[in-house]
């Protein structure tokens, strides 16, 4: 992806944009595998579908699909349309045509962590519990300490990470069947991502820090001093960089070579229009998006240490934000409702 940030045209003008108001906030978004299409997860149990091509005409609303809340979604790892889960303890297959089939549910219970891994495997938090759904199978894990906070496969989607209060639970799920690896830190764990590279496993935590573990020889480091919950973690598509949300500005911390003991986080950017909510990296180039509780949205180069603004700051928290597969369009979801898709080539 070649984007130069310098050009006076990224400085002066935002990118073209589709947008979208809808009734309730956005819980999550996430493109088709074939990028072609976008979806949202809705406070009214919607998952909102429309073409990624901005120039397309938005298709009407949908009737919900979950009875109450859909709180996470991602693309369909098997298909070409998405997976959903709600606060009715259900998760959907979800067709490009909107219709739904039930891979699980859980009466009274609350799915508000998805996981995918291009082998087909499906991985869903359950309160306590974690289920893996697939080539038709569905399997439970578990119960954890707590309820599951975040979930993640490994690089060959062997293994999946539970984050839970007191630390993260890997669990294996592969032909080879091991015991769980535990990995201990007091406190909550509130977000948890594998490493692109599957050699590190980071969570974010209620004591407003972040928690690494290097998988291999389990051992730990901790990096301090952010001003709330870091809730957002994306690591680099080379795994060189890891960045966290709760900062005014792009904070990556560097895993190459001895990784990052000792060193500060890389700090780069125009400090936005408050905190971080949300960051993205790009699936295959060196730039970062970055979501505000502001409504701000920022991409970064990390090569530059530029960034640009690609979206206003209008009072309503970003909360979530997606990459499509190819690289060049961005969508982006909000608490007030909104849904928006950046086009970024020019």
């Amino acid at each position: 992806m070649k984007l130069d940030l310098a050009n006076p045209a990224w400085q002066q003008t935002l990118p073209p944009a589709r947008s979208l108001a809808t009734d309730a906030p956005v819980a999550a978004c996430a493109f088709s595998r074939d990028g072609n299409t976008v979806a949202f997860a809705l406070g009214d149990g919607q998952v909102r579908q429309m073409p990624a091509d901005i120039k397309a005409a938005a298709p009407d609303a949908a009737p919900p699909l979950h009875s109450g809340v859909a709180l996470a979604l991602i693309g369909d790892p098997a298909g070409d349309g998405f997976v959903s889960g709600g606060d009715d303890g259900r998760v959907l297959r979800v067709a490009l045509d909107g219709t739904a089939t039930e891979l699980l549910t859980q009466k009274g219970k609350w799915v508000e962590h998805l996981a995918a891994h291009r082998n087909g495997a499906i991985a869903a938090g359950v309160g306590r519990a974690m289920f893996v759904a697939k080539d038709g199978e569905v399997r439970e894990f578990g119960p954890h300490q707590s309820t599951v906070a975040g979930l993640d496969f490994s690089k060959d989607g062997s293994r999946v990470a539970c984050a839970h209060y007191d630390g993260i639970t890997v669990w294996s799920i592969g032909q080879v069947v091991l015991p769980p690896r535990r990995f201990a830190w007091r406190g909550s764990h509130v977000a948890l991502k594998w490493s692109t590279d599957g050699k590190f496993i980071a969570t974010g935590t209620q004591e407003n820090d972040i928690h690494v573990w290097r998988v291999a020889q389990a051992t730990d480091m901790r990096m301090q001093g952010y001003p709330a919950k870091v809730k957002s973690l994306s690591w680099t598509a080379d795994a060189r960089f890891l960045y966290t949300s709760s900062q005014p500005v792009f904070t990556a911390w560097p895993f190459a070579g001895k990784g990052p003991e000792g060193k500060p986080p890389l700090q780069f950017g125009d400090e936005g229009a408050g905190l971080m909510t949300v960051v993205a990296a790009h699936p295959t180039a060196e730039f970062v998006a970055g979501g505000y509780d502001s409504g701000e949205l920022q991409l970064g180069d990390i090569k530059t240490k530029r960034s640009v603004v690609l979206k206003m700051a209008d009072g309503s928290a970003i909360t979530c934000l997606a990459w499509a597969p190819g690289g060049f369009r961005l969508a982006v979801g909000n608490d007030r409702g909104d849904l928006l898709v950046i086009d970024l080539r020019r």
